[in-house]
């Protein structure tokens, strides 16, 4: 154990999280490179003296409780003092001051150690919470010799793969009734394989025939990067509860609750909860990400202010739930279970209704503008897809009736334009393409399950869909093709929520099992460019094997 412990490859471990995962099985040989090392075996009572590094030194003494010693030293800082004892110096990385006696680490220039300062290690492990087999600490006699090769050989996993990254997390206050909303969640089904992760190695390669090998090349993480515990979540398919700005903030609307998660700096905000006897029924933020639509089961719709994160006004009109929202600059177009879809221009102050549209015969469960802001599309519990214009929203401009299912999926293309991607329910399963310029249908694909959500890439011509019964996992496919590039799986519940991030890399995913996840599906623009460069070169100069 020491030697390995020893090992300089450890470099980019910390000693808390070896600490955490050895736990009593160390011994006064182990050395950690990150600044600890365990002294006699003497045990008496410690005090600390000084920060460790930014990690508060009682955090680190709780960790290793009565492991510690009168002869142990922490080398960033602290040190470990008993009733009589004694301090052991470590040579290897620095030495004790003889005026203060306090270990002065030694700087190592090849060396990047993170301050940590603002990190609540001690928040991570708490005996309410559920923790992963990798926190699990076994006993001496569960512990046979040879098992700190398996240990270490997990950490490497961890670090090196991103096996176990789902880190439960909660708020400081631990009598906060919000502890465990959007905290990191350990992801007991993470796949363990670790040739579905990504190949830092790999290289991408052109085609025979010249064409964007970024889709055909790609490897797709089949794991998620993050999950996020999101009690209260519905499992309910019409439903519209998830949302990622322009301004890197999730929107999600948890029971009659609305909170907001910074993909940036990992701070969750409640925003607001609706009376008693109401609930959220959909989110969606507008194009800036300045405002925040707000749809509640009792047909009220309100917009938020998130710079002043006040509520700047509430729309009624609906006499029944809001289940869709979609913004267009400062237009909202909301649609309801009354059958109707009601557009509004958030700006009047009497907040009159631009116009009302009629045309579903049951439920309005999907909204979505056109990249252009011209046309909206609507799917309903009807089983039909409608196509309204802006000028003229009172009636619809097109009708798809080919869906045998309730069409909650929607999607515009970027790429193409009016090129229009709908879902249909259990009973229809399909996925369709239109062309609203000439309104012809243009492609149908049977998926063999319940499309819940449709989203294009914005950095390639790829396709993400949702599934819900009976296969309750999220496709990419490539367009036109519609050859699936990578099929992600994980959650238990149909995956009902489809967000995607700014920049068009990452998508979020929610479902009915509470939980959020993150995946890392499409490729940067930067590396785009990269590919279509490699392709023109290829096509100036191919290789032998092409030659005939």
């Amino acid at each position: 154990m020491g030697n390995l412990l020893a090992n300089r490859s450890l470099f980019f471990l910390s000693s808390m999280e070896i600490c955490q995962t050895f736990g009593s099985s160390l011994t006064t040989e182990d050395v950690f490179t990150t600044g600890v090392m365990m002294g006699e075996s003497t045990r008496s009572f410690l005090t600390p003296v000084k920060e460790f590094g930014g990690w508060d030194a009682e955090e680190i003494l709780r960790s290793l409780g009565s492991g510690l010693s009168t002869g142990d030293s922490l080398a960033s800082g602290v040190k470990a003092r008993g009733l009589g004892g004694s301090t052991e110096e470590i040579s290897e990385f620095g030495e004790i001051d003889s005026n203060t006696g306090i270990f002065k680490r030694r700087t190592v220039a090849d060396r990047f150690i993170p301050n940590r300062k603002a990190s609540h290690f001690a928040m991570f492990h708490d005996a309410a919470a559920p923790v992963s087999r990798m926190d699990v600490e076994s006993t001496p006699e569960e512990d046979p010799e040879g098992s700190g090769n398996r240990r270490i050989d997990a950490l490497y996993k961890r670090h090196l793969l991103g096996h176990g990254r789902g880190i439960r997390w909660a708020n400081a206050d631990r009598s906060d009734e919000n502890m465990n909303i959007l905290r990191f969640a350990a992801d007991e089904d993470t796949e363990n394989d670790p040739s579905s992760f990504l190949n830092p190695l790999e290289t991408p390669e052109l085609t025979r025939d010249g064409s964007s090998t970024t889709a055909s090349r790609r490897t797709i993480a089949k794991a998620p990067y993050k999950v996020l515990d999101a009690p209260a979540l519905q499992d309910d398919f019409y439903l519209n509860l998830l949302d990622w700005s322009a301004q890197n903030v999730i929107v999600v609307g948890l029971g009659p609750c609305v909170y907001l998660w910074s993909a940036q700096t990992g701070r969750v905000s409640k925003l607001m909860e609706t009376p008693l006897g109401d609930s959220i029924t959909s989110v969606s933020w507008s194009n800036k990400g300045n405002y925040l639509g707000v749809g509640t089961n009792r047909g009220e719709t309100q917009v938020w202010d998130i710079v002043k994160m006040k509520k700047a006004t509430t729309f009624t009109g609906h006499s029944a739930r809001v289940g869709s929202l979609a913004w267009n600059s400062s237009v909202i177009a909301t649609g309801s279970r009354d059958k109707t879809i009601i557009f509004r221009d958030v700006r009047a102050r009497d907040n009159s209704i631009i116009s009302r549209g009629m045309g579903h015969r049951q439920e309005v469960c999907g909204l979505k503008w056109s990249f252009d802001g011209q046309q909206l599309c609507s799917g309903g519990n009807d089983n039909k897809v409608m196509v309204w214009s802006l000028s003229a929203a009172n009636n619809p401009i097109a009708k798809f009736n080919e869906h045998k299912a309730a069409v909650k999926a929607l999607a515009w293309s970027p790429h193409q334009h009016g090129l229009l991607a709908t879902g249909g329910g259990t009973a229809d399963r399909t996925i369709r393409f239109w062309n609203t310029l000439t309104n012809t249908p243009v492609k149908v694909v049977d998926t063999g399950s319940q499309v819940c959500n449709l989203m294009f890439g914005r950095n390639v011509n790829e396709l993400v869909s949702t599934h819900g019964y009976s296969y309750n996992e999220v496709n990419i496919w490539r367009y036109p093709s519609m050859s699936k590039t990578a099929t992600l799986t994980g959650h238990t519940y149909r995956v009902l929520y489809l967000a995607m991030s700014p920049d068009g890399q990452n998508i979020v995913t929610g479902a009915g099992d509470e939980t959020l996840r993150f995946w890392n599906v499409f490729p940067k623009k930067e590396d785009i460019a990269g590919e279509n460069a490699m392709e023109a070169e290829h096509r100036v100069f191919p290789k032998a094997a092409d030659l005939r």
